[in-house]
């Protein structure tokens, strides 16, 4: 069979916003398809920050691959291995936090990408192809075309390095993790900094120089988020379940808090009992 289409990066190739749902808790196969209901692009299985086992993780990216969401998992910084078995299994893209220079980007693509451009290993029939691949060598060109490969920018070394990350091969996104980015520079949290805006300038203008991708992740209030998606940021983490969920269930529940009660009072509050336990 085809292989599947990764929607997220063909949205970003048709010059538009390819928005990723955060999941750290979920766990079953109606995540994909809560994402889709929702107006995301892509998930972002997050294997640095949630627990979850390969075997949770891959199950979610299989369950993806047929809803039209793209499958994306991000691994530890230093467990490129965990990256190559979620590909093998379904995911359709990898992000690798803490990327510092060129050097670290191009082992992440050497271990992503099959020959002639990375070294990853042949693991057998692919998720991605629906367990019926054609020739190996065709199936690796197209595997290799179809993944999305983003390095996270979370450190003022990052920043400084971007243009040449930018110019690695195989490199499809520079990422920008907001929250650790700040926290780096002595400023945690200020995500409208002058100091920020500047870094998303540098960044964006290196993945414009390389055509690449300039994606924005750890910023959820609408004016920065408006502003970065402005300069440029087409990959877009746009919350996660455990934001929606707290965000919804506190709307909700002010609402419903906040409704009239007849006379003020709860149904028969206020009654008293005669004789016998029998009201008055």
């Amino acid at each position: 069979m085809p292989i599947v289409a990764n929607t997220a990066k063909r949205r970003m190739a048709d010059g538009g916003v390819a928005l990723g749902f955060g999941v750290h808790h979920l766990r079953t196969s109606a995540v994909p398809l809560l994402a889709a209901a929702t107006g995301h692009d892509w998930i972002f299985i997050d294997t640095e920050h949630g627990a979850f086992s390969v075997q949770e993780a891959t199950q979610l990216c299989i369950a993806a691959l047929s809803s039209g969401i793209t499958p994306i998992v991000r691994v530890c910084a230093g467990a490129l291995d965990e990256g190559t078995r979620a590909l093998d299994n379904g995911a359709l893209g990898i992000v690798v936090p803490h990327v510092d220079t060129a050097k670290q980007a191009r082992r992440v693509t050497e271990a992503f990408l099959y020959p002639p451009d990375g070294h990853r290993s042949w693991g057998g029939p692919p998720a991605v192809f629906g367990y019926s691949p054609p020739a190996t060598a065709e199936a690796q060109k197209a595997i290799n075309a179809e993944i999305l490969i983003s390095v996270m920018i979370e450190s003022p070394e990052a920043v400084a390095n971007a243009e040449a990350i930018a110019a690695v091969d195989g490199v499809d996104v520079l990422l920008i993790g907001t929250s650790d980015l700040t926290a780096e520079m002595g400023i945690s949290g200020q995500h409208g900094h002058p100091r920020v805006i500047d870094a998303y300038a540098k960044v964006g203008a290196a993945c414009a120089k390389h055509g690449k991708v300039l994606g924005l992740g750890g910023v959820y209030d609408e004016e920065n988020a408006a502003r970065y998606i402005g300069m440029g940021a087409r990959f877009v983490l746009a919350g996660g379940d455990h934001g929606y969920i707290v965000a919804g269930g506190k709307s909700r529940t002010a609402f419903l808090r906040d409704l009239p009660t007849a006379a003020g009072e709860l149904p028969g509050a206020g009654k008293k009992k005669g004789k016998g336990g029998k009201k008055g």
